[in-house]
Parts: structure tokens; C-alpha cells; sequence
């Protein structure tokens, strides 16, 4: 029996109705949106658009149009910063980003002098919204945030982090790489100006799928620039959404496949998947909690984080503590820096890394279970 706990880094496995999809439209269909006037190729446009819609819907957006498709959440983050901010501007960040900002903002502070603040957070990676409005200058041009830290699982107050940017009329842009399809995002309610999301994590939906909500009305400039479909003898890309931010073939078929993931979460609904993820992230904490030797990281509260959990165990190194859950008893789940070193350096485990536990829907108490009494014999193996 495999247990696959590395939700975090993608969702495995994706409800049936999502393979089929994409099977079927790649057999039966398989045409471009945008490319073309036949029947088939209205098809593509028609299940695009349906899409959008849902993404739209999803996290309560009113306009279509900028629901803009990437290929997965980082190229969505690199096109709103590289596309908000020039030479000289100031960002505001928080302590535990994943690289997929961190790294595109200290490109653009070595190579257009942009000035980051990292503001910081607790032990627990919790960031006070006092800090941020405090890190906030004059040329202030962007806040970003993670909703959730994809080490500790902490869930940053991003509702009042916004109505701060909102008060200094700055972009604020969040990265729901840990949160959109488990936990409720309403774009109006948190105050977010530009939301990225990936397609094949909580959205439950297959990889190079992404994308870019929109809900700012300034110029974010283009990351790329070619074909649309449309207005092809202009020769600079064109103004007008999604044409602007989105160029090239789209993923249809991965698209198509995250239309299906969407439908299955409204069926289910957010508020059941983030309840049935929430109990067990809360009686997984129980039960590595009484394991000695065994360190947690971040809240011990399912209330604060997401279906993330990081640990170490003293005296082993995490790879080796991972190698052996997968060799010895088929148990799936990361170690190392999760690419995210800024929130390892606030926790102490820069140097080393940590093992890290992504839960998802689809698991059960009873792989949670299995987990500890293989981490109690590993311990026991090693005589620690």
C-alpha cells in the first residue's frame, strides 16, 4: 500500500473525472481556442471560457476577461511583479516566501534597483499587519504576499494586510499556491488586487495549468508578446484582456481538465474539503506531537495553517528520514528546503531542511497513522 503525503507540492490523486476530460477532449476534440471559426475550435473557445468563469466564480470575481492563464503560479507571479515594477521601486514582502517570489525579486533588485522589505514574522511564521503598514514607503509600488507558507502551513492575515494596501492605494498581490481550492478565497471580502493561483495543488487539476486574477484597473505590462489570435496585423500586443497578458497556444487540454477539477470542488464544496483537511491535519498534530524526538515546526493548531506540516527528527538528517518512509514502507513525502529558504532561515533549519507532510483530500486517518508508527520505528532503528 503507497501512501502519498506530498499534497503540498502537487495533489495526487486527481478525482477520475479530470483524467477523463482531458483524455476525451485530446481524442475527440483537440483544437486551439482563439485560432479558429469551425465548429470544433468554437468547442475549445466555449469550454475556455466556462473556465474563466469558474475560476472567476470561485473566488467571487465579476470579470472574465481578467481571469488571465499561465502555464503554473510562478510564471502568474513573475507577470504581475515584473510587470508592476520599474527601476528604483519599493516592494513589501513577508519572511516566508517561496522562491517563486523571493528569487524574481532580488533579479529585479540586482538588475533595476528595486529596494525590498522583508517583513518579519514570528516563530511561527505569523506576520503582524501593523509591520507591513510600517515597511510602507513612498515609492512603495507592491505588496506580496503568500496566503499560506508552504513550510509551516501558516495562513497570513491577508483580509487585513489588503485593506492596509487598500488605504495606500498599493497593489496588493497574494500567492495562493497552498490555499485556492482548500480554503475560501474571496477576492472583494480580502481586499487582493491581483491573485495568483496554480491549477494542479488544491485546485485538484492537472500540471501547467495556472493563472492570474486580475482586479486592478492600472497597466501591468505584458511578460511576453506574440501570437493572440486576433488583430494579427497590429504589431505590438494588444491592450485589451485577457489578449493582453495572455499570448501563445493555451494548455486547452490542461484546461479543460481544471474545468472538471473546479466542478468537482463546488460539488464538494470548499467548505466540506477544508473541514475534512482541517480534522486531519489537527489529529496528525496529535499524533507526531507525542512521538519523542520528534520536533514540529509552526502552529500546532489546525486553526492557523493549512494541510502542511514540517518536523525533523533529532539526530537524522530529513532526506534520510525520507528515504527511509519511501523505501522501507512506501510513504510519500518531502525533505529539504521546499524551496523556500527565507522561511527555513526564520525556523532554524536553513542549514538542514525538514520533512515535510502535505495532506490532501483524499487521505485518510488511517495514512496518518501508518506515518507515525513508521517514524517510531525508524527512530527505534536508529536508536535515538
Amino acid at each position: 500500500m503507497q501512501i502519498y503525503l506530498d499534497n503540498a507540492a502537487t495533489s495526487y490523486p486527481k478525482p477520475v473525472a479530470v483524467a477523463d476530460s482531458v483524455y476525451n477532449f485530446m481524442i475527440n476534440n483537440g483544437t486551439t481556442s482563439g485560432r479558429g471559426s469551425y465548429k470544433k475550435a468554437m468547442e475549445s473557445d466555449r469550454l475556455i471560457y466556462e473556465t474563466r468563469k469558474l475560476i472567476a466564480d470561485l473566488f467571487n470575481f465579476n470579470n472574465t476577461k481578467k481571469v488571465i492563464f499561465t502555464s503554473n503560479v510562478t510564471e502568474s507571479l513573475n507577470l504581475a511583479i515584473n510587470g508592476i515594477l520599474n527601476e528604483g521601486d519599493h516592494v513589501v514582502t513577508s519572511s516566508i516566501e517561496h522562491n517563486a517570489v523571493w528569487r524574481c525579486l532580488k533579479t529585479l533588485e540586482r538588475d533595476k534597483g528595486i529596494s525590498i522589505t522583508k517583513v518579519k514574522a514570528s516563530k511561527e511564521g505569523y506576520t503582524n499587519p501593523e509591520d507591513v503598514e510600517k515597511s510602507i514607503r513612498e515609492n512603495t509600488k507592491l505588496i506580496i504576499f503568500t496566503h499560506a507558507s508552504n513550510v509551516l502551513g501558516t495562513i497570513q492575515p491577508i483580509r487585513e494586510i489588503g485593506k492596509i494596501a487598500k488605504n495606500h492605494n498599493i497593489p496588493f498581490l497574494v500567492d495562493a499556491a497552498q490555499t485556492a481550492g482548500a480554503y475560501p478565497i474571496d477576492i472583494q471580502k480580502d481586499n487582493i488586487n491581483l491573485l495568483a493561483f496554480t491549477g494542479h495543488k488544491s485546485l485538484l487539476g492537472p500540471m501547467g495549468t495556472g493563472g492570474l486574477v486580475v482586479n486592478w484597473d492600472k497597466n501591468i505590462q505584458p511578460l511576453k508578446a506574440g501570437g493572440t489570435g486576433g488583430d494579427s496585423a497590429y504589431e505590438y500586443q494588444p491592450d485589451y484582456y485577457p489578449n493582453r497578458l495572455e499570448t501563445g497556444t493555451l494548455n486547452v487540454s490542461g484546461l479543460v481538465g481544471l474545468r472538471e477539477s473546479i466542478k468537482f470542488i463546488n460539488k464538494e464544496s470548499i467548505e466540506t474539503i477544508h473541514n475534512k483537511e482541517k480534522e486531519l491535519v489537527k489529529y496528525a498534530l496529535n499524533k507526531l506531537d507525542k512521538i519523542d524526538g520528534l520536533k514540529i515546526y509552526g502552529p500546532k493548531d489546525s486553526e492557523k495553517i493549512v494541510s502542511v506540516i514540517s518536523f525533523n527528527i533529532k539526530d537524522l538528517r530529513p532526506e534520510d528520514v525520507g528515504f527511509e518512509l519511501d523505501n522501507k514502507y512506501s510513504i510519500m513525502v518531502r525533505a529539504g528546503l521546499h524551496c523556500a529558504p527565507n522561511a527555513h532561515e526564520l525556523i532554524g533549519t536553513k542549514a538542514t531542511g525538514c520533512v515535510r507532510i502535505g495532506i490532501g483530500y483524499f487521505n485518510k486517518k488511517e495514512d496518518i497513522d501508518i506515518l507515525a508508527n513508521s517514524l517510531i520505528e525508524i527512530i527505534k532503528t536508529y536508536e535515538i
